[in-house]
């Protein structure tokens, strides 16, 4: 249960600011998956996603699902840290190559 709670938190923390703000998700990778408020599991198939994310560029964009990655952590409103693991994962993303695709699911 608190497992649950605390993956939807994280959903929450990532997908919701973003509709608020004028500007993509900005999100900072770490090596350290204590430093994360997150870790990600990217997966293969669009099905399986929690959030289908389009990887941009420009940090002006400002659809939901939009990351953008920063170089520098205080930057970002989200750290996040990349597992090989579906099961030790608290978000499963998957990048799609049209930004009209970008969403989370709940």
């Amino acid at each position: 249960m608190r497992k649950v709670l605390q993956k939807l938190l994280i959903l929450i923390i990532l997908s919701h600011f973003i509709p608020l703000s004028a500007s993509a998700a900005q999100i900072f990778i770490t090596n350290y998956p204590s430093e994360a408020n997150a870790k990600v599991f990217v997966t293969k198939y669009q099905s399986e996603a929690n959030c289908i994310v389009y990887d941009t560029q420009y940090s002006s964009d400002s659809e939901p699902g939009v990351w953008f990655y920063t170089k520098y952590k205080s930057d970002a409103r989200a750290v996040i840290y990349y597992t090989q693991y579906k099961s030790e994962a608290d978000l499963i993303v998957y990048f799609t190559k049209y930004k009209s695709d970008a969403r989370c699911r709940y």
